[in-house]
């Protein structure tokens, strides 16, 4: 099915991260110095140049000395996703030295110190030490690494991320994530696949896609922060990248499962150096992963039976209100009457309301226009039908009252809408009515009599002998019997719906074409590619008889197979899916130009429209 389409936002998010961690002040040791003198020193990564140190407070102790930003290296990030470098960051490294004495000997509390860097502040937390006789307990920079090494692996603390530690499927994993266990049919559940990591991210590739068979889907953008996001998952700590959120609307009752999903994955560790009074943890490349995410099912029930007579199948909470325009109507001018359903739910499925209009206008098929936003847990918005009609005659006429039948799935139960009957009061306006109308209207002339010579012919001939006669039984006759054989076909082919799915299959797949060159000429690439995606699903869908829940990439080559289509158009067909599914995912890094991909789906349909099926033996 389709990629994911927030693939770029892991490159953002992880590497935010990995500059938060590479960018922080730490406080890395410190030693006694004797007669109640003390060193602390700090240590500043991952910055191009340093602002002035702030030395913590420390109540008990005199600030002796302060040193400088003294250099002590450089390190560098590089973010890679599928094979393309989309960020690189390199930075130094710096040491401060504070020297104390304190008043006495004893415990002392030590107060956060801070670097201004690029106009923020960063700092490193308060602590408490021991100065004097205790000091002597004070560990070394080397004791403390040994320590942090045998503690686990902490998000936030970059030395116990050491490049000796093995990166366990507790420390770096993928989840799938259901918003409810139990919906109806046609009723929304958020699905969300997100990465769970306590490393840096260096390059992340989707092998495997986890695959929504039996769901409509309404993909949600995640709205991400210019900061990291740290998540706390069964008691620890981890950065999290929203992969795909998405809005599933099941088709099918019982129980469905999304399956699991299959990654490569370079994680960032580090290597730690020691030194006399303090260390530092460069950033290295890890051994490639390949993680596999968990598989999700929720159990769905079917709506309740009977089902009323007007449900055509909305699911949700629904408002409704009509209106009529222009205040005046007059005859043979357009009237329009428009139905807007308000609400939330699966609103862009929703079908038009059927309207009793008068039969003494002309009437015509309704349009809709969808405004929806897809946030939180459903997909919220109005969808407006819009009816045009022309009066024919003066007069007083009523629109029939209508209803819209939906259900509610909070409730559990069907509710109808009422939409209350109008009284038009039509005036004569400029025009002729039509011919269906005409008729009803139609008065008849008195025309004069003729009078004068009538020049009768004295001459009979017998009509029976006449070829004229003859042609003129004949051709009714022919003309009746073609009609009825046309009807028989037409009348056949209609009740063979499959034959029907598939005469229109290019019809549909061109109108939907012809909105993704729209989008295109707008410069809307994502819902360029949704459209020409829709449109090759919907196309294999009715070409194949086949429902568009139940095709998968798995399947379709073998069905064209059976259809009768080469092995070329049939990988045509494949790569032109992948390439639409890519560019949702990440158009950015997909490289294709829609105009290409526009002119290789037209392409690839017209091919594919003059495929005959292939004729099966029986056995």
């Amino acid at each position: 099915m389709k990629l994911f389409k927030q693939l770029f936002c892991i490159a953002l998010v992880l590497l935010t991260s990995i500059s938060a961690i590479a960018q922080s002040l730490q406080y890395v040791g410190g030693g006694n110095m004797g007669d109640n003198k003390f060193q602390l020193v700090y240590q500043l990564s991952g910055v191009s140049s340093p602002g002035s140190f702030n030395a913590p407070n420390i109540e008990g102790a005199k600030k002796l000395f302060q040193s400088g930003a003294q250099a002590i290296g450089s390190s560098s990030n590089t973010v890679v996703v599928n094979g393309k470098v989309v960020e690189h960051s390199s930075g130094n490294m710096y040491r401060y030295t504070v020297t104390y004495k304190a008043e006495k000997e004893g415990r002392l509390k030590v107060g956060t110190a801070s670097v201004s860097v690029g106009g923020r502040q960063v700092s490193a937390p308060g602590f408490q030490m021991n100065v004097g006789k205790a000091e002597r307990q004070q560990q070394s920079p080397q004791s403390s690494l040994n320590q942090l090494r045998g503690r686990g692996v902490n998000a936030e603390d970059p030395f116990t991320q050491g490049e000796e530690k093995e990166v366990t499927s507790n420390d770096l994993f993928v989840k799938i994530e259901m918003s409810k266990s139990r919906v109806y049919e046609q009723q929304a559940v958020v699905c969300t696949v997100k990465l769970y990591t306590k490393f840096p991210i260096k390059d992340f590739r989707p092998l495997q896609q986890p695959e929504y068979n039996g769901f409509l889907i309404e993909d949600i953008t995640p709205k991400m922060a210019g900061a990291p996001r740290v998540e706390n998952h069964n008691g620890q700590n981890y950065y999290t990248a929203i992969l795909r959120k998405s809005i599933l609307y099941p088709q099918k009752s019982g129980t469905l499962t999304i399956n699991s999903g299959e990654f490569d994955v370079v994680p960032v560790q580090r290597r730690v150096y020691v030194g006399l009074n303090s260390a530092i943890a460069v950033p290295v490349d890890g051994d490639k992963l390949r993680i596999k995410s968990n598989a999700a099912s929720v159990n769905i029930t079917p709506l309740p039976s009977p089902r009323p007579a007007g449900f055509t199948g909305a699911v949700g909470e629904f408002s409704i209100k009509d209106a009529i325009t222009p205040a005046q109507l007059k005859t043979f001018a357009t009237g329009t009457y428009t139905v807007t359903v308000s609400g939330s739910g699966n609103i862009k499925y929703i079908k038009a309301p059927t309207i009793g209009f008068p039969k003494e206008f002309d009437t015509f098929d309704p349009q809709n226009n969808i405004k929806t936003a897809s946030d939180g847990d459903d997909v919220h918005g109005d969808i407006t039908f819009t009816y045009q009609f022309i009066p024919q005659q003066v007069g007083e006429f009523s629109i029939a009252e209508g209803e819209f039948v939906y259900f509610n799935p909070n409730t559990g139960e069907y509710e109808t809408l009422k939409i209350p009957a109008r009284k038009l009061n039509i005036a004569k306006g400029n025009g002729q009515p039509t011919k269906a109308n005409a008729d009803s209207e139609r008065m008849t002339d008195i025309h004069p009599v003729h009078s004068g010579d009538m020049d009768l012919s004295k001459t009979h001939t017998l009509l029976l002998d006449s070829f004229a006669y003859w042609l003129m039984i004949l051709i009714p006759f022919l003309v009746f019997v073609s009609i009825l054989i046309y009807y028989r076909k037409l009348v056949k082919e209609r009740a063979n719906v499959q034959l029907m799915r598939v005469k229109r299959a290019s019809k549909v797949a061109q109108k939907r074409l012809k909105q993704a060159k729209k989008y295109m000429a707008d410069n809307n690439s994502n819902a360029f590619y949704a459209e020409v995606l829709t449109a090759s699903w919907g196309y294999l869908s009715d070409k194949l008889g086949i429902p568009v829940s139940e095709l998968s990439k798995e399947n379709i080559d073998a069905e064209l197979e059976n259809y009768g289509v080469d092995e070329t158009l049939r990988q045509k067909m494949l790569s032109l899916l992948e390439k639409c599914e890519f560019a949702q995912y990440a158009p950015e890094l997909s490289g294709n130009d829609m105009q290409s991909v526009f002119d290789e789906a037209a392409s690839v349909m017209d091919q594919l429209e003059n495929v005959k099926r292939k004729k099966t033996v029986a056995q």
